[in-house]
């Protein structure tokens, strides 16, 4: 099964994605560059990038010519600034001019999740589509990976016959076992399956749920994974002791976004090294700016991705010896508001409320919502309700009397219904 799912792979690589090994072999040369060595190419790769946008996006044509930018005279990185800061709303209102003229031989159709509200629909081209899965196969090659062994897959998919049985042959393909259903005998077929797998990926809170499940039921298996993986949700520590009893290696995170490409991702360190060889991250006020260097096909320049986020200091060294720069930490969500009975509060106070409790070893998963002003209701999954007047004390400390907390533990906090939102509002901020 192994030798013909490496054919399947190559296969698709070739017919799919033809610069993607010349890519990932330049990544792992690129890997045991020096800083130096990374900041060079990444300043040049990003002059090409900006002439070329200036030469085929009509959007940012005018807009250079606006604010008298011409990529010629870039003279280093800190240039960019002076390219205003968009946002989603931005690509949304012209994707259409945004989107370069230029011919390219093959395109491919993508859309974020929406869970922000808002789905975008854009173009990649071919380069950024097999060079953002060239870096995903140089994280999986950090852990002795190659992408065509056995995995088991946590993320949803269109229900309708047609696209299930689409799903299903292409999954096989791809020796891929997929799980989006909390089903009790699901659940038990999909552990017994993923025996000899070498890998899993998908939501984190999905791998959670399930390593939950497995330990709850007390399970038998036999895993030897190289890698568990996360995507699209934070990971948080409460997730850790529940993977590594049932499956016997903690999560691992990829961060990123579809307009984004891959950030950064984590090294057996345990650090999230920024794939600067793709991307540049800026931040502002602790929220995140990126700029994808592949994007050609619709340029995504300076875009506030709607994360904070914690760099590592400059003189940062990981125990694993790459020179990429690295995410410490990302830390919600920005732009919800937690609306107060005289202040407003960043959705961002909760992560310090629970960091703030994990720090004297009290890990929560929690999930907030907000309906009426001055009131929340602080869903807590844990059975710990002898924590109550420590929770109501650290909440106490943010938000004083101005948020009064109905708090409910032994709760369900996630219903497989997309990814978990950890702060959810219905009050117009």
């Amino acid at each position: 099964m192994i030798f013909f799912a490496k054919i399947i792979f190559k296969l698709g690589v070739f017919l799919r994605n033809p610069s993607l090994n010349k890519y990932l072999l330049f990544l792992k040369e690129s890997d045991n560059w020096s800083v130096e060595e990374l900041k060079r190419y990444q300043f040049e790769k990003l002059k090409k990038f900006l002439i070329f946008v200036n030469k085929y996006s009509p959007y940012y044509n005018k807009l250079f010519n606006e604010i008298g930018f011409n990529p010629l005279n870039l003279k280093d990185l800190g240039d960019i600034k002076i390219i205003p800061v968009i946002d989603k709303n931005i690509l949304l209102n012209n994707i259409s001019d945004i989107h370069s003229n230029f011919a390219f031989n093959k395109l491919f159709y993508s859309e974020t999740s929406g869970t922000s509200g808002q789905t975008l629909k854009f173009f990649k081209n071919e380069e950024w589509d097999s060079h953002n899965r060239a870096t995903i196969f140089r994280g999986y090659s950090w852990y002795g990976l190659k992408p065509w062994e056995k995995n088991g897959y946590f993320w949803g998919y269109n229900f309708s016959r047609f696209e299930s049985i689409k799903t299903n042959i292409l999954d096989s393909l791809q020796n891929r076992i997929r799980l989006f259903s909390y089903e009790e005998k699901k659940i038990i077929r999909f552990i017994k399956n993923i025996e000899n797998a070498s890998y899993l990926n998908g939501y984190s809170s999905m791998i959670y749920e399930i390593a939950k499940k497995k330990n709850t039921l007390k399970l038998k298996g036999n895993f030897n994974f190289k890698m568990i993986k996360g995507t699209s949700e934070k990971i948080y520590p409460s997730y850790q002791n529940e993977v590594l009893e049932a499956f016997g290696t903690k999560i691992i995170s990829e961060y990123g976004s579809a307009e984004t490409g891959v950030i950064a991702y984590e090294c057996k360190s345990g650090n999230m090294h920024i794939n600067v060889e793709n991307v540049i991250v800026e931040v502002e006020k602790g929220e995140i700016i990126v700029t994808n260097l592949l994007s050609k096909s619709f340029p995504i320049i300076r875009y506030k991705l709607g994360d904070f986020i914690k760099l590592a200091d400059d003189n940062f060294k990981c125990d694993c010896g790459r020179k990429h720069p690295v995410i410490l930490d990302v830390l919600g969500r920005v732009g919800k508001k937690i609306i107060g009975k005289k202040s407003i509060y960043p959705s961002l106070t909760f992560y310090y409320v629970f960091k703030k409790l994990a720090d004297r070893d009290i890990n929560l998963n929690y999930q907030a919502i907000q309906n009426e002003k001055g009131k929340v209701t602080l869903k807590i999954e844990q059975n710990t309700s002898e924590y109550i007047k420590i929770i109501e004390d650290d909440l106490y400390t943010f938000f004083k009397d101005d948020v009064k907390f109905k708090i409910i533990f032994d709760s369900k906090i996630h219903d497989m219904n997309g990814k978990l939102k950890d702060f959810v509002t219905t009050i117009d901020n």
